[in-house]
């Protein structure tokens, strides 16, 4: 009896450790983390104010804001396969590169050997040998694959603009309400005396319908850049 009762004693401390150690953060959750915590600090940091968002050094620009989080603290990780070489993340694909398609769909191919920790995890391009319906449907599912830390690149036509727009998701595509949510600046903005202002969102929340409705339209589309699983610490 005393063996038995020793042994359910065992189970019940394994099973509530268990948990605990299946919940333990790795080191590309706490890269994730880093970049979302620095994302929210420049929302902050603005506080619901529209920021300068025109010349190629302005953080507040939709890439440049990506681009941003990414690095604050990014020298702090590495690749396991590539231990030596620094985390980079790469700039847009140039226009004339991008053709037929628009600029703004996709990155350039940096290696990981290079140091890029990202890879194309899901990618909708229009395609004009389908109907509208079918590509809709295809672009759905692409939306339905955005997991909390990916880097999102398209080329849209929609209420704010017409171009290329970067963000990064905050949280799993949710089901239940067919909804992301994201991070990004300069997808709403306007012009003062010719000088271009955006402002930063946190948790953003739209259907995926609309994000579709966005780029999916022929010569554009989107791409969802996720992180390796293999980040480290340095």
């Amino acid at each position: 009896m005393k063996r038995f009762t020793l042994l359910l004693l065992c189970a019940l401390i394994a099973l509530s450790i268990l948990p605990a150690m299946a919940e333990q953060a790795t080191p590309r959750d706490e890269l994730i983390d880093s970049i979302l915590a620095e994302a929210k600090k420049l929302y902050d940091d603005a506080n619901g104010r529209l920021q300068k968002a025109h010349y190629a050094g302005d953080v507040y620009l939709c890439k440049n804001f990506t681009v941003a989080v990414f690095k604050a603290d990014s020298d702090d990780f590495r690749m396991a396969e590539f231990p030596e070489v620094k985390l980079v993340i790469p700039d847009n694909l140039p226009r004339e590169e991008s053709k037929p398609y628009q600029y703004g769909i996709e990155w350039l191919d940096i290696k990981p050997e290079e140091g890029n920790p990202f890879y194309a995890a899901h990618q909708f391009k229009y395609d004009k040998e389908l109907s509208k319906k079918e590509n809709v449907e295809k672009a759905m599912a692409f939306m339905r694959e955005v997991k909390r830390g990916d880097f999102f690149q398209m080329s849209a036509k929609y209420y704010y603009g017409v171009g290329a727009h970067s963000l990064i998701f905050t949280a799993d595509y949710n089901p239940e309400t067919d909804s992301v949510l994201w991070t990004d600046s300069n997808m709403k903005g306007e012009k003062r005396g010719g000088i271009r202002y955006g402002l930063p969102q946190y948790d953003a929340q739209k259907k995926i319908e609309w994000f579709v409705d966005a780029f999916c339209q022929p010569g554009r589309g989107a791409t969802l850049y996720r992180l390796r699983d293999d980040i480290i610490r340095k």
